[in-house]
């Protein structure tokens, strides 16, 4: 045994923490040591602090055991604890900061698939005969106003019924997903379908949690995006409908009041049905998007990072990509 470490015997409610911590200094890489550090503290705190029982921690290792066990590839039960937790929004939130003139991140949900199709501007996405046709139409472009050519926009929205294509046994080609490119002017367009209030996926372990906390399952009308280009920020995003029921009470923290938008027809504006070959009792969703560059976001993690040193009155971290990260 190492003479430095301490002795793991006769261990109490007041002298584990610290020896855990200690155990496990020992690893080689600094930012995965304070993580530990941070992570035990904080889960130790709380069961001294709520007087956890043996019989309370139990059921909860078996939530999460079942939480586990209902995961496959299209659908993430992990990820829909993390929304209904509001962790997902709140570590896109710290990862991904924005200066005020920016477009808002939001969570990206369990249902995004890499199987979407590359198509071409003006092209439908859903192929739901049930739902009502929505032209789309937007703009990229960076903090200083200038248009951003050539960005993926990745795309992806429920049918009419509130489902995605991956929630269907029979599941066949990509539906209601895409991936469009951004034009020379930053530029894109295509047809979806008005989006619709639905539940996330309420029959399973985070769905009993829901019950027991007396919260509902739905989420607000809204319609995913996510930018990605070399050279700017990751974004993920979505549009919500304005007035929805549960516009105030997204059961995964999702809505800001920037993201929420009219959804108005393409009558409303002289000549947009001519010049995106819609019918003119189409109904359209409009939005300017703004990305940070990866320099701005840089200079961001950084002052973020400095905060979070000066709030824990951290004397020995440095910051490493943004990242805090105690000295040797």
């Amino acid at each position: 045994m190492d003479p430095s470490m301490p002795s793991v015997k006769d261990l109490t409610a007041d002298n584990i923490t610290a020896t855990v911590i200690a155990i496990n200094s020992n690893c080689n890489d600094p930012r995965m040591k304070y993580l530990f550090e941070r992570l035990v503290s904080h889960i130790h705190d709380f069961a001294r602090e709520t007087r956890l029982t043996t019989s309370e921690w139990q059921a909860s290792i078996k939530f999460l055991t079942e939480v586990g066990q209902i995961c496959t590839d299209v659908r993430q039960e992990f990820i829909l604890l993390s929304d209904v937790l509001g962790l997902s929004l709140l570590v896109d939130s710290i990862d991904h900061p924005k200066p005020e003139n920016s477009t808002e991140g939001t969570v990206i949900g369990p249902f995004h698939t890499h199987e979407a199709k590359d198509l071409a501007h003006g092209s439908a996405i859903s192929a739901d005969p049930a739902g009502e046709p929505m032209l789309v139409v937007g703009t990229v472009k960076d903090t200083k106003g200038n248009p951003i050519p050539d960005v993926k926009i990745d795309v992806w929205e429920t049918d009419s019924k509130g489902f995605y294509d991956v929630q269907y046994s029979d599941h066949g080609e990509p539906d209601g997903r895409a991936v469009i490119r951004s034009d020379q002017n930053g530029d894109f367009f295509f047809n979806a379908i008005v989006p619709v209030p639905y539940p996330i996926p309420h029959d399973g372990p985070v769905g009993k949690l829901l019950q027991k906390l007396h919260r509902h399952p739905y989420r607000p009308s809204h319609f995913h995006f996510m930018f990605e280009k070399p050279g700017y920020d990751h974004l993920i995003t979505a549009l919500y409908r304005r007035g929805d029921p549960y516009e105030a009470s997204d059961a995964v923290f999702g809505v800001k009041n920037s993201l929420v938008v009219d959804i108005g027809t393409v009558s409303d504006v002289d000549g947009l049905a001519k010049k995106y070959k819609v019918d003119p009792s189409t109904r359209l969703m409009t939005y300017d998007f703004v990305l940070v560059s990866d320099e701005e976001a840089k200079v961001l993690r950084h002052k973020k990072a400095q905060e979070a040193i000066e709030k824990q009155g951290l004397t020995n971290a440095g910051i490493v990509d943004g990242l805090v990260i105690p000295q040797q």
